[in-house]
């Protein structure tokens, strides 16, 4: 068993759209970012690259690269995933936690879980994604940027 961890954090910007795990949110607000800025598929490659010692996001997919400009992450993370298999890894599960302070993300986190598991070819009930604020504290609670961590549990396939 292999365990990792993950984490990123986008500036939220009018006039973006609101992309988490791979679901539009109606929000006056977008995260920014070179790819679509989808926090939450991002942590969740960091995490599960982590946890089979292959590096992170940025070397898998380099902010340099104009190929990655506005990229699709669940297409990213589909792609990190199938890295991580062909390096003789399964997937156990996924445990995510959103920070946003808003909008509120409860009605949008069963079809997030959904698509993240289609894209690593999983269960959904291997998934977890949560979402809390920050009691109004720190950029995320005062609405400037939404995180996440992420932590994924590996075996040798």
């Amino acid at each position: 068993m292999r365990i990792g961890t993950g984490y990123d954090l986008h500036r939220l910007e009018a006039g973006l759209a609101l992309v988490l795990g791979g679901v539009r949110i109606s929000h006056a607000k977008g995260l920014s970012g070179h790819s679509d800025g989808d926090a939450l598929a991002h942590a969740i490659i960091d995490a599960l690259l982590g946890a089979a010692a292959l590096g992170n996001i940025g070397r898998l997919f380099p902010d340099t690269d104009p190929q990655h400009e506005g990229a699709d992450s669940l297409d990213l993370l589909a792609r990190a995933g199938a890295h991580v298999m062909k390096n003789g890894y399964s997937i156990v599960n996924i445990d995510a936690t959103i920070i946003a302070q808003e909008p509120t993300l409860d009605p949008h986190l069963d079809e997030m879980r959904e698509n993240l598991a289609r894209c690593l070819k999983i269960s959904a009930d291997r998934i977890s994604v949560k979402a809390k604020t920050n009691e109004g504290l720190g950029p995320e609670g005062r609405g400037e940027a939404i995180s996440v961590h992420a932590a994924a549990l590996l075996e040798d396939a």
